[in-house]
């Protein structure tokens, strides 16, 4: 008997078991399968709300399928810095314990539940979840899945869902990019500021990448920037008022936060977009209002969870858009680096200290 193949397929066995079997020895088949003893698998868990070094490696029960799922074997998961704030339960979702961190991946479906249309054994898929793919298998609604492209690989599919997702919604829908205007990023070699540089460029603008670093200003100028402005070594202000001709940024992409977002804002151009999407600097910034009232601009919150859950067609058609890019070759879903499961704290630090160019992955 090929208890591999069995441990692959038990929960499309589980599905067959409800309908009606012809003969006693196909029940009886089915009856032992049902009892079949899922083996362990790793799993990356948060038991405790703290910090990197708290995570814990354990073996625990492999996934079966409910209705409208499939379980998808994990070859790489990417994460995110919003994975440091759930650990800690700083996040506006705080799961129980025992959880898994790690919102986006890519594997191959493994199983399917009962309902299930539009996937099969060996699809190769990408996916979110707000948490949990820092494991060897996930059970996951299909809402949440996408086919990837042949022409992509795991490691790069694994970091397109939300990185990509946040940053296209951020521009199309809610800043309404045109071709044309300036677009300024903070954290330009970051996860989602390397989406926004490379997107904002496919979608015609002046990218100005700004960064920590002349190292990282490099590396946004080599995926696309037209300009670079180092925020550690001067004012933000001034030098976005400066490589804009005095006219300030048309479209301000912020995912850094701290002492950064008011010199930014008051270089914004008059009626220009301030997009609000993170906090990777540590501090919610207050702003003076006004700022806003003397710009004419407005401050758009970024939301991308609330968004994929309000418009699922507008969601499905931005993903199929990315896919279709990342297939052409025009958007690289950098990888940085590459942890096993257990060296997860060393990847999450290395995001926290800001270290990181594009993303960091793990592989069960």
């Amino acid at each position: 008997m090929d208890i591999s193949a069995l441990r692959a397929n038990v929960g499309n066995v589980k599905a067959v078991s409800q309908q009606t079997m012809p003969c006693p020895d196909c029940k009886a088949l089915l009856f032992a399968l049902h009892n079949f003893e899922i083996g362990p698998m790793k799993a990356l868990l948060c038991t405790r709300y703290g910090a990197p070094d708290d995570l814990e490696l354990a073996d625990i029960a492999e996934p079966t399928p409910g209705s409208g799922e499939v379980v998808v074997r994990i070859h790489a998961a990417a994460l995110n810095f919003f994975d440091i704030l759930i650990i800690a339960g700083k996040y506006q979702f705080k799961p129980a314990p025992p959880f898994s961190p790690a919102a986006e991946f890519a594997g191959t479906v493994e199983s399917v539940g009962a309902g299930v249309s539009g996937f099969k054994v060996g699809d190769r898929v990408l996916g979110y979840m707000t948490y949990g793919a820092a494991r060897e298998k996930v059970a996951v609604t299909v809402d949440k899945l996408a086919k990837i492209p042949d022409a992509l690989d795991f490691d790069r599919a694994a970091g397109v869902c939300i990185t990509y997702g946040t940053t296209f919604h951020a521009l199309k829908d809610r800043a309404a990019l045109k071709p044309g205007e300036s677009l300024a990023v903070l954290g330009a070699a970051g996860g989602v500021g390397l989406a926004a540089v490379e997107l904002g460029k496919i979608m015609g603008a002046r990218v100005i990448a700004c960064a920590s670093s002349d190292e990282k200003l490099a590396f946004a100028r080599e995926h696309g920037a037209d300009e670079g402005i180092n925020y550690a070594k001067s004012d933000i202000k001034e030098a976005l008022r400066r490589v804009t001709g005095g006219l300030g940024a048309d479209v301000i992409y912020d995912p850094v936060g701290g002492p950064y977002t008011e010199p930014a804002l008051r270089s914004i151009a008059w009626q220009g977009r301030f997009l609000v999407v993170g906090f990777a600097a540590g501090d919610i910034p207050k702003l003076p209002l006004n700022l806003v009232l003397l710009k004419g601009c407005d401050l758009l919150g970024v939301f991308w969870g609330s968004f994929i859950e309000r418009d699922p067609k507008g969601h499905r058609a931005n993903t199929q858009q990315l896919l279709d890019w990342c297939a052409q070759g025009k958007l690289s879903s950098h990888v940085h680096a590459v942890y096993p499961l257990a060296e997860a704290p060393a990847a999450l630090k290395a995001i926290a200290a800001r270290q990181v160019m594009g993303k960091v992955l793990l592989k069960p």
